[in-house]
């Protein structure tokens, strides 16, 4: 793999911001810019670690979904075992988590939604408190996912709900499920327009190449990314990356939010999964491009954008987004890449008011989808 290929694979991902934490001598530890620490274009990114129980409590006085070790529930898909959180009652709304995060990031959005509507926080493969599985990671195993949990588990119409990666996913998801799928909400999406994204190289490769090179460089990726996760697995340095500026608002990155974002690192598969997910994801950026999703896409879309966001390179891109695909709403927020933690008053307060006026969706719904 080239260094530009295995750089527009990560930050495909999940750009890194400017900052990154290394080890020095006696366990101390430091921040340096992340142009000082790129191995073969592959750098450390937030990762997860172990810390003890913490009790819900709100740092803005709102209510917060209660923390549980063992997760709320589970969901067999393919084999694998899937996390999900249900709560409230009425018409359904899904939220879907960015990389290397869980359900429990919507903490402050679930009890607020469930007064008036169903939610559902969905923990996609690999990541949360669902499964590490030991397979091939592309956007399309969660949009399959996202799929087929409106299919078994929601049953009947939904708007959905999705944060960086967990916002592209969300879209595909309402590209095949058009009927189902009532509205999209977008926050700091992930997902490139096509002219954006590079080509890849497709000449064919030499023996030497594949069956000396290409080896030896897959055993040089794999030390430089277990040793990333390493590196990331430490809470002091979770939280120097969170509060470098992904968080503007610093008041929020607590307990509760480094446990539920390093907690699922205890799993022995979770840096594999790390691996595969550098290596892999986004391998065919030309075919998953927003503008290619967008123009398949036929409900209502809102985004929640957060202005002040160092992960996302493009700052016209929720003006493109708006431009490309008229059916748009958009909500700039003086926030960074996680704005429905950082104000998610904010965030509630915007999907309320875009649900009962947009999608005049304000009372439960009893129509039901049939399964296919």
């Amino acid at each position: 793999m080239s260094t530009s290929s295995a750089r527009a694979r990560i930050e495909c991902l999940y750009p890194i911001g400017n900052r990154l934490a290394v080890p020095e001598r006696r366990g101390r530890w430091k921040l340096i810019n992340r142009s000082n620490f790129a191995v073969n274009g592959i750098v450390a990114t937030d990762a997860s670690i172990m810390s003890p129980s913490v009790v819900a409590e709100s740092s803005q006085g709102l209510q917060q979904l209660p923390f549980k070790p063992e997760g709320y529930n589970y969901w067999t898909w393919r084999g694998y075992r899937i996390h999900y959180v249900e709560q409230g009652e009425g018409f359904p709304i899904v939220l879907i988590h960015g990389f290397a995060s869980s359900s429990f990031h919507w903490r402050y959005n679930i009890p607020e939604l469930a007064k008036r509507y169903k939610v559902y926080a969905l923990d996609l493969l690999g990541f949360g408190w669902s499964e590490k599985a030991r397979t091939d990671y592309d956007a399309l195993i969660w949009r399959d996912q996202a799929v087929d949990f409106l299919k078994e588990i929601v049953k009947q119409p939904a708007v959905l709900v999705g944060n960086s990666l967990g916002g592209f996913t969300t879209l595909l998801a309402a590209a095949v499920l058009p009927d189902q799928v009532k509205g999209v909400s977008l926050l700091n999406s992930a997902g490139r327009f096509g002219d954006n994204v590079s080509i890849t190289d497709k000449t064919e490769e030499t023996a030497l190449h594949k069956f000396i090179i290409k080896p030896v460089e897959e055993i040089f990726q794999r030390i430089v990314v277990r040793l990333a996760f390493w590196i990331t697995m430490q809470p002091d340095q979770i939280e120097a990356v969170l509060k470098s500026g992904v968080y503007g608002n610093h008041s929020n990155v607590d307990d509760y939010l480094i446990n539920s974002i390093v907690r699922p690192a205890a799993d022995p598969n979770a840096w594999e999964v790390y691996y595969r997910l550098v290596t892999q994801l986004m391998s065919n950026p030309t075919k998953y491009t927003l503008d290619s999703v967008l123009s398949q896409l036929s409900c209502p879309l809102l985004l929640l954008w957060g202005e002040l966001d160092p992960w996302v390179h493009d700052h016209a891109k929720p003006n493109r987004i708006k431009d490309f695909y008229p059916n748009t709403s958009l909500v700039n927020l003086q926030a960074g890449h996680y704005p429905q933690d950082e104000v998610p008053e904010q965030v509630n307060k915007a999907l309320l008011d875009w649900l009962s006026s947009a999608l005049e969706i304000s009372a439960p719904s009893l129509e039901t989808v049939s399964e296919t």
